[in-house]
C-alpha cells in the first residue's frame, strides 16, 4: 500500500493530536485513513519513527528479551506494504514494540509457534516449533493419520463460534432499539443504555467467530460506537467523542458494509461542523459521498453534511452544488418506513441540514422556509433538532440586525429545553447567535439577558 501523503501529513496529525489530547490509537486510525497506509505503517508514523528507528526499537526489545532476530528496515518496509507477512512470533514482537495487539497492527498470524526469521527455518528462537519432516517425507500411515487429524482440527475450529443465530438476532434487535431510543433519550442516559450492550458485543467479538458472524458483530459495534460518540459530542466531551468516532470508522471498515462505512463518516462530520475544524467536516462528508454514488439516504446525508460545512466555510458555489445533490439524492432514494431512528434520514432531517446551509449562506428567506417546514414535521419526542432549528432562526434574525428578536428567541429556546437535554452542543449554537451580533450591539438589554441565560449550568455530566 503506497504512502501517499508522507511524513509531513503524519506530522500534522501528531501536532493536532498533541493539541487536542488524542490517545495514540486514534492518531493511528486517522493516519491510516487519511494517508491510506497500512495500520502497521500508521503505528510507526504516529510515533514519528523512520524505518530505521522502528528496526532499532525491534532490536532493542529483542536484546532485552534475549532474542536474536534479523530485523532490518527493509524487512519492516516489506511487512508494512504487504509484500511479505511476518510470522506469529514476529507479530507478537511487533505488538510489544508498538504496545498494541495484532488487530491494531492490521496483522493476523499463527500464534502457536514459528520464529522471527522468515529466511532461516533452522533458527529456533523463543516459541519456535521443533523442526519436523514435511508431509511428503513421512510414512504413508503417518501421513494419512496427520491429514485426518488436521481435518478434525479444522472442523473443530470452524465450529468454535460461541454465538447462536438467536443470540445474534436478539443483539441486533437491541441495537435497533437503541437507534430508536436515541432520538428522544438524553445523552447521559443514552450512554448508560449503550455501554452494557456494547461490552457484550465486544466480549463475543473477542472470541473466534465465523466470518459472517464477525462482520455482523463489527457492524453492531460501529452503530453503537457512533451513538456513543454522538452522545459524548452533545455533552461537550470532545476528545472522547473524536476517539469514539474513530473507533466507529474502524469497526465499520472491519465489517465491510459500504453503506455503513459511508454513514459513519457522514455522522462523524458533525463534530468538526459544530466544533471545528470545518475542513475536516468537509473531508469526512466528501469521503462518505464518494463511497456511495447511487441514490440512497446515506448519499443524501453525505451531500447535505458537505453542503452545510461548505456554507459555513463561505464556499457558496460548492455549497449550492452540494445542496442540489442532496435534494436529488433524497428524492430518488428509497427510505425505510420507520423514520424514528437515529440512522434514518427522513425529509425533516434533510430540511434540518438545509437550514444550516442556507443560514450560513446568508439566504435567510430560504432558511426560514425550510425551518418552518422542518418544525412542522418533528414530533414532540424530538428535542435537540427542533431547538437547533430555532437557534438557527435566531442567527438569521441576528444577520438581519434584528438583535432584540434574535436574543429573545435564542433565550426562550434555551430555557424551554429540559435540563437533561441542555447540553454543550445547544449552548455552543446559542453562543453563535451572540457571535453574529455586531460588537457595538452586544451591550444592549436583550444581549445581556441572553448572556445571563447562557451562564446557566449545562446538563449534569
Amino acid at each position: 500500500m503506497p504512502e501517499k501523503h508522507g511524513m509531513a501529513c503524519a506530522r500534522r496529525w501528531r501536532d493536532r493530536a498533541a493539541v487536542e489530547g488524542w490517545p495514540l490509537s486514534q492518531m493511528v486510525l486517522e493516519i491510516h485513513s487519511c494517508c491510506q497506509v497500512s495500520l502497521l505503517r500508521a503505528q510507526r508514523l504516529a510515533r514519528g519513527w523512520t524505518l530505521k528507528d522502528a528496526a532499532q526499537a525491534c532490536r532493542d526489545l529483542c536484546s532485552r528479551e534475549n532474542l536474536s532476530p534479523r530485523v532490518d528496515a527493509e524487512q519492516l518496509g516489506a511487512w508494512e506494504t504487504g509484500r511479505r507477512q511476518p510470522r506469529g512470533t514476529t507479530v507478537d514482537m511487533l505488538c510489544r514494540v508498538y504496545q498494541t495487539d495484532a488487530q491494531g497492527l492490521g496483522l493476523a498470524g499463527d500464534y502457536r509457534g514459528g520464529d522471527f526469521q522468515q529466511d532461516s527455518p533452522t533458527h529456533h528462537g523463543v516459541g519456535a516449533r521443533p523442526s519436523s519432516p514435511p508431509f511428503w517425507g513421512r510414512q504413508r500411515g503417518s501421513f494419512d493419520q496427520e491429514i485426518e487429524s488436521l481435518r478434525r482440527v479444522v472442523d473443530r475450529t470452524l465450529a468454535a463460534g460461541t454465538v447462536s443465530q438467536n443470540q445474534m438476532d436478539l443483539l441486533e434487535e437491541r441495537v435497533s432499539l437503541h437507534s430508536g431510543q436515541y432520538i428522544h433519550t438524553p445523552p447521559q442516559a443514552m450512554l448508560g443504555l449503550l455501554l452494557p450492550d456494547l461490552e457484550e458485543v465486544q466480549t463475543l467479538a473477542s472470541d473466534r467467530q465465523p466470518a459472517v458472524v464477525q462482520c455482523r458483530l463489527s457492524e453492531m459495534t460501529a452503530v453503537m460506537a457512533i451513538l456513543v460518540a454522538d452522545a459524548l459530542m452533545k455533552l461537550g466531551r470532545l476528545p472522547e467523542s473524536r476517539a469514539w468516532y474513530a473507533t466507529a470508522r474502524a469497526a465499520a471498515d472491519d465489517g465491510g458494509n459500504l453503506d455503513l462505512r459511508a454513514r459513519v463518516r457522514a455522522q462523524a462530520a458533525m463534530l468538526p461542523y459544530y466544533y471545528g475544524p470545518l475542513n475536516e467536516a468537509v473531508r469526512l462528508a466528501r469521503d462518505a459521498r464518494m463511497m456511495v454514488r447511487h441514490p440512497s439516504p446515506t448519499a443524501a446525508l453525505a451531500a447535505a453534511a458537505e453542503a452545510r460545512a461548505l456554507a459555513r466555510q463561505g464556499d457558496a458555489g460548492r455549497a449550492l452544488e452540494a445542496i442540489n445533490r442532496a435534494m436529488a439524492m433524497h428524492e430518488q432514494a428509497q427510505h425505510p418506513e420507520d423514520e424514528q431512528d437515529a440512522f434514518a434520514f427522513p425529509h425533516r432531517r434533510l430540511l434540518f441540514y438545509l437550514s444550516g446551509a442556507y443560514t450560513f449562506l446568508g439566504q435567510t428567506g430560504r432558511a426560514r422556509r425550510v425551518q418552518r417546514q422542518a418544525l412542522d414535521l418533528y414530533h414532540d419526542e424530538s428535542v435537540i433538532d427542533p431547538a437547533l432549528l430555532h437557534l438557527e432562526a435566531a442567527i438569521c434574525l441576528a444577520r438581519e440586525h434584528s438583535v432584540s428578536e434574535a436574543c429573545e428567541l435564542a433565550g426562550a429556546t434555551y430555557l424551554q429545553i429540559p435540563e437533561e437535554h441542555r447540553t454543550s452542543i445547544v449552548s455552543a449554537r446559542a453562543r453563535h447567535v451572540m457571535e453574529v451580533i455586531p460588537p457595538s450591539k452586544r451591550s444592549g438589554r436583550a444581549a445581556r439577558e441572553l448572556t445571563e441565560i447562557l451562564a446557566l449550568p449545562p446538563a449534569r455530566m
